[in-house]
C-alpha cells in the first residue's frame, strides 16, 4: 500500500513557475514509476510527465522543454517544476505512483494560471 500526498499548487500569473511534491509512504517508493496526471475541467485526466526507479523520463508533448520531473528515493518524494506556465496548464494535478497491477492516486492539488 503507497499513501500519495501532493502539494505546491496554488495560483499563478502566466509565465510563472510552480514547484509540486508529492510525498509517498508505505511501500518501497523506488520500485515505483511515479508520474503526474492532471485534469482539466471538462476534461479528461491526462499525462503530464512520468519518471522511473532508474530516473528515465517521459513528457507530454505540451509541457516538454517547461516542466521537469524529478525524485528523491530517500525522502519518497517526487516532484513537478514547472516553469513558463500557461493558462491552458490549469488543471488538478494528481500524482501517481505505478508498479504493476498496483496503480495509487494522490488526492490531487490545484494549479491555477491566471493574471
Amino acid at each position: 500500500q503507497v499513501q500519495l500526498v501532493e502539494s505546491g499548487g496554488g495560483l499563478v500569473q502566466p509565465g510563472g513557475s510552480l514547484r509540486l511534491s508529492c510525498a509517498a509512504s508505505g511501500s518501497i517508493f523506488s520500485l515505483y514509476v511515479m508520474g503526474w496526471y492532471r485534469q482539466a475541467p471538462g476534461k479528461q485526466r491526462e499525462l503530464v510527465a512520468t519518471i522511473t526507479s532508474a530516473g528515465n523520463t517521459n513528457y507530454a508533448d505540451s509541457v516538454k522543454g517547461r516542466f521537469t520531473i524529478s525524485r528523491d528515493n530517500a525522502k519518497k518524494t517526487v516532484y513537478l517544476q514547472m516553469n513558463s506556465l500557461k493558462p491552458e496548464d490549469t488543471a488538478v494535478y494528481y500524482c501517481n505512483a505505478n508498479r504493476g497491477r498496483f496503480d495509487y492516486w494522490g488526492q490531487g492539488t490545484q494549479v491555477t494560471v491566471s493574471s
